[in-house]
C-alpha cells in the first residue's frame, strides 16, 4: 500500500466525505453548485444524489449515519461486528451492535473516490487473499486489514449461496486479526419444515455467539420494535415495486441502488424508513403525474438487472441509463421476496412474512428473512432448479415488462461464472436479449468505464433496443 493512503484513517476520511456531502445542499442553490468548485474530485458522484431531490439527500443522510455510528460505536461503549450484505443486520440492532458491511463500504468508497478502493484491494492481496477473490469485500476489508478502520470486535456472515470468495473472505479476515468468528449456514432448500428448523437452530446459535462476544443479551421486546419497523419497510418497498411495473415507471434508476442499500444498512432501523418515505412520495408524485422517473422524462428500454449493479466512480452507471433513456427494473439485489409482493407470488415457497406473536415466531421471521437474501436466495445450485436464478430472473422480466436482461459482476463470482452463458442462452431462448459484461463491478482496472460503456452501446445497437 502506497504511504499516502497510510496516512489516513479510512472511516474517518469517508464519514466525513459524506458528511459534507450530506450538508452540500441545505444552502441555496447558487450555495450548492459554488461549493461543487472546492470538491473537484466527487463532485460528480454528490451531484448526482443532490439532482435526485429529497430521495437522493436522504441517501447521503443515511450513509453518513452509518459511517457515524462506526466511528462513534466505542466512545457509546458498543461492539462492532463485520457483516455481509447477505446477513440482515436486523438482529444487531436489535442487539446494539453496530454492524459494518464490507460491500456497501467498497461501493460507496468506489463510487465516490476518483482513485477507486485500488489500494486497499490490493494490500488484501499483498496479505495473502488470491486476486481471484471478490472486490466488493476486498475494497472495504483491505482497510480494515491495514488497521486504517475502527477496530472490529466480532465477525458474523454466513455462506451467501455458494459464494465461496464471500464466505472465505470473512473467515481470512477473522483469522488475520485473530477475531471471533460465527459463519451462519444454509442447506440447499429454503421453505420446507426441515430446513426452516435448521434455519431456526442455527440462528440461535449464533444469537448465543453474538451475546457471547458484545455482553449484550437479546432483549425480545427491543427485536420485536425493530421487526415492525421492517414490517413498515416492507409495505413501502411493495409499494415501489408496483410502481417499477408501471409504464412508464416513475422510479428513477438511482433509486433501486438507494433501495437496497438502505436495507443492507438499516433495515429494522427508523434512518431507512425515512429515507424510503421520501422515495415513495417522490415516485408516488410522478405516478399521478404520469411521468417517467427519468430526468428526460422519455422512457426508450427497460432492463432487468440480473446480478448486481456497476458500481464505479460517480455513478456512472446509473447516470448512463438516465443519459440513455434506459429504465432500470431492479436486480436480485433489489428483490426482498416479502409475501406481499406481486413477483413472489409467481415463485410459491419463496417468501417470508413477519410475524412477532412470541420470541419463537420473531426468530423464524429473522432466519426466514435472512434466507431470501440475495445469494443465499438465489445461487443456491443449479441455475434451472425450481425457485433459483434462471426461474426468478425469468418471474422478475416478465412482470417488470423488462426488453432485455444484463448480467454484471466481478472476477470473484466463481458461482455465476461457471453457469453465466447457459444462464444466457435460456434467457434467450424465452424472448429476451441478454448481454453479459465483463468488467469488475468495483474494479475499473479490469475493464474502463469508458470500454463498458461502449460495449452496452454496441449491444443496445446490435440487437435492436435503441
Amino acid at each position: 500500500m502506497r504511504p499516502e493512503i497510510e496516512e489516513y484513517h479510512y472511516d474517518w476520511l469517508m464519514g466525513n466525505t459524506l458528511k459534507a456531502s450530506a450538508i452540500l445542499p441545505l444552502g441555496t442553490k447558487k450555495e450548492t453548485e459554488l461549493a461543487y468548485r472546492y470538491v473537484p474530485y466527487y463532485k460528480n458522484v454528490v451531484k448526482s444524489f443532490i439532482d435526485a431531490g429529497d430521495p437522493g439527500v436522504q441517501t447521503l443522510v443515511m450513509l453518513a449515519k452509518y459511517y457515524e455510528n462506526i466511528l462513534t460505536a466505542k466512545a457509546r461503549g458498543k461492539k462492532i461486528a463485520a457483516t455481509t450484505f447477505c446477513n440482515s443486520p436486523v438482529i444487531l440492532y436489535a442487539m446494539d451492535i453496530v454492524p459494518v458491511t464490507f460491500e456497501i463500504l467498497t461501493a460507496v468508497g468506489a463510487m465516490v473516490w476518483k482513485r477507486g478502493m485500488f489500494d486497499y484491494m490490493d494490500f488484501c492481496c499483498e496479505v495473502g487473499m488470491p486476486e481471484t477473490s471478490c472486490s466488493s469485500q476486498r475494497g472495504a476489508l483491505g482497510a480494515v486489514l491495514a488497521g486504517l478502520c475502527e477496530q472490529i470486535d466480532m465477525i458474523i456472515c454466513d455462506t451467501p449461496g455458494v459464494c465461496d470468495t464471500n464466505a472465505n473472505a470473512f473467515a481470512f479476515a477473522s483469522a488475520y486479526m485473530d477475531k471471533p468468528f460465527f459463519q451462519l449456514n444454509y442447506p440447499s432448500s429454503i421453505g420446507d419444515n426441515r430446513s426452516q428448523q435448521y434455519h431456526i437452530d442455527d440462528y440461535k446459535e449464533m444469537i448465543k455467539f453474538a451475546e457471547q462476544h458484545s455482553g449484550n443479551k437479546l432483549d425480545y421486546d427491543r427485536l420485536a420494535q425493530v421487526l415492525a419497523e421492517v414490517d413498515k419497510q416492507d409495505a413501502m418497498i411493495a409499494d415501489l415495486e408496483d410502481m417499477l411495473m408501471l409504464k412508464p415507471t416513475p422510479v428513477p434508476p438511482l433509486f433501486n441502488l438507494a433501495l437496497y442499500a438502505g436495507r443492507f444498512c438499516f433495515s429494522g432501523h427508523p434512518q431507512y424508513t425515512t429515507l424510503l418515505e421520501s422515495m415513495v412520495a417522490s415516485a408516488k408524485q410522478n405516478a399521478e403525474a404520469g411521468i417517467s422517473g427519468l430526468k428526460n422524462r422519455e422512457e426508450k428500454l427497460r432492463v432487468f438487472m440480473c446480478y448486481i449493479d456497476h458500481y464505479t466512480v460517480d455513478v456512472n452507471f446509473y447516470n448512463y441509463l438516465e443519459e440513455r433513456g434506459i429504465v432500470h427494473v431492479g436486480s436480485i439485489l433489489t428483490r426482498n421476496f416479502r409475501d406481499n409482493t406481486p413477483y413472489a407470488k409467481e415463485m410459491p415457497g419463496s417468501t417470508y412474512g413477519v410475524d412477532t406473536s412470541t420470541p419463537e415466531a420473531m426468530l423464524d421471521t429473522i432466519a426466514q428473512m435472512n434466507a431470501r437474501l440475495p445469494m443465499v436466495r438465489s445461487i443456491r445450485g443449479p441455475y434451472d432448479k425450481k425457485g433459483m436464478w434462471l426461474e426468478e430472473s425469468l418471474v422478475c422480466a416478465k412482470m417488470y415488462q423488462a426488453d432485455c436482461l444484463i448480467y454484471n459482476g466481478t472476477p470473484g463470482c466463481r458461482n455465476t461464472w461457471g453457469m453465466v452463458k447457459p444462464f444466457a442462452r435460456d434467457i434467450e431462448k424465452h424472448g429476451y436479449p441478454c448481454h453479459i459484461m465483463y468488467d469488475d463491478a468495483f474494479d475499473d482496472r479490469v475493464e474502463s468505464w469508458e470500454a463498458t460503456r461502449e460495449r452496452l452501446d454496441e449491444f443496445f445497437k446490435i440487437r435492436g433496443l435503441l
